[in-house]
């Protein structure tokens, strides 16, 4: 690998910005590597071999690996908690009310799961008598499987997140809706929020879905710090409409010079920390804002499991969302090519005005957020003015940035709290 020092035309943190956006590339190189699809096995009797042994079995939790296959034929990986710990506040009960947690770009349904089981969304919410299904989306490491294309073929990348809102969602909270026989709660961060925030303004899900907590939500993005912002927003659009393709970014870095030879985003991380001076605290840090309440050891652990795969059309539309201001669907970038997929020359936006103004709705945001920045939550609190008072619930924390709601050791008594007081006022 190229000195990380010899790289004039970028700083560590924007190098780190790209290769993170480049993950599904790293992912797929090499025919020597196995691709990760091939692996995972799923055990309908409660024992995974996938997320539920290496992250929730192992703490004393019963688990289940459950997949769901979208209309566009991804299949989907979704792991169950259905109760607590057994002897404790969480353990077997009846009726217990099913909530759907969904990650957000470039990690998966393990960032619930990241800290001790004191400490961690999932299993707060199971030891509080809740029926927790976390989501997988497509491309992530337990859900790159189709039932025709290859995970290591273009075909298979060729989505943004408006397929999330009209695939994946709505298979996932289908799944759990039909497991249950009952209308689900919804937790979403980041991503997360985005696609369910559009899915709501078209009307889709509200019918399956209780309630929405959203935390750090992105639906504006115009105003972000962050230094995967700046580089997504400011040089990756172009960039990646100059070429011809939508998969792979080595074209990218080698352009800028950054290196000849390409290796797993985990063995990069573990170099770029190793270098003097670089502390990966303060990479996350730089990458989503000035965390308040994160440790060293979350935050390792968080480093060997993310990042995850995502497609580079989708970071392209999340980057114009960034440079254009609006929540729309995806430009094709000529008025020929949106004519020819949506019947007129501009995308259509999500109009998130049209959210049924009594729909249960809790916002959660920092102060601190490089991503979620307090100006653009204001953007969409706007957008939610004629919302009914008693209906939505915001919060807003000062010292939390983005990493914070999810990782963060105060998060259960700040954040977890409040929404399991507010989906236990939902009836």
């Amino acid at each position: 690998m190229a000195e990380l020092r010899n790289f004039p035309s970028l700083s560590i943190l924007s190098l780190m910005a790209l290769l993170i956006l480049a993950v599904e590339q790293y992912e797929s190189l090499g025919s020597s590597r196995k691709s990760v699809h091939s692996g995972f096995k799923t055990d309908y009797n409660g024992v995974g071999s996938g997320m539920c042994a290496s992250a929730v079995t192992v703490h004393g939790y019963k688990c289940q690996e459950f997949e769901v296959t979208t209309d566009d034929g991804y299949i989907l990986s979704v792991q169950r908690i259905p109760e607590g710990r057994v002897g404790g506040d969480g353990g077997p009960k009846t009726n217990r009310q099913p909530v759907l947690l969904q990650h957000g770009v470039l990690v998966d349904g393990v960032t619930w799961l990241q800290n001790s089981p004191a400490q961690s969304p999932a299993m707060i919410l199971a030891d509080n008598g809740f029926d927790v299904w976390i989501s997988n989306i497509r491309g992530t490491r337990y859900s790159r499987r189709h039932v025709t294309l290859d995970p290591d073929s273009a075909d298979y990348w060729n989505w943004t997140w408006d397929d999330l809102v009209a695939q994946d969602l709505p298979a996932l909270v289908d799944l759990v809706f039909k497991q249950t026989g009952r209308k689900i709660h919804y937790i979403g961060h980041s991503m997360g929020t985005l696609i369910a925030l559009a899915s709501f303004s078209e009307g889709k899900q509200i019918d399956k879905v209780k309630s929405a907590a959203l935390l750090s939500p992105v639906a504006y993005l115009s105003h972000m710090t962050t230094a995967l912002g700046d580089v997504a927003a400011r040089a990756f659009v172009s960039e990646v409409r100059a070429k011809s393709g939508f998969t792979s970014f080595l074209y990218i870095l080698q352009s800028l010079g950054a290196m000849h030879t390409f290796e797993p985003v985990s063995d990069f991380l573990k170099v770029l920390c190793a270098q003097a001076g670089v502390d990966c605290y303060d990479l996350i840090t730089a990458l989503t804002g000035k965390n308040c309440c994160l440790n060293a050891s979350t935050v390792n652990h968080f480093l060997k499991n993310e990042p995850q795969s995502t497609s580079t059309k989708n970071l392209v539309h999340l980057s114009q969302t960034v440079r254009d201001g609006v929540l729309s669907k995806y430009d094709y970038g000529s008025n020929d090519f949106n004519q020819a997929h949506y019947g007129e020359t501009k995308p259509p936006r999500y109009n998130l005005t049209n959210i049924p103004h009594d729909f249960p709705l809790f916002l959660s945001y920092g102060g601190q957020d490089a991503l979620s920045d307090v100006q653009d939550v204001e953007t969409l609190l706007d957008n939610l003015k004629y919302h009914d008072v008693e209906k939505l619930h915001v919060q807003y924390i000062k010292d939390y940035a983005h990493a914070d709601f999810i990782i963060g050791i105060t998060a259960k008594d700040i954040v977890y709290n409040q929404i399991i007081s507010f989906f236990r006022n939902q009836g």
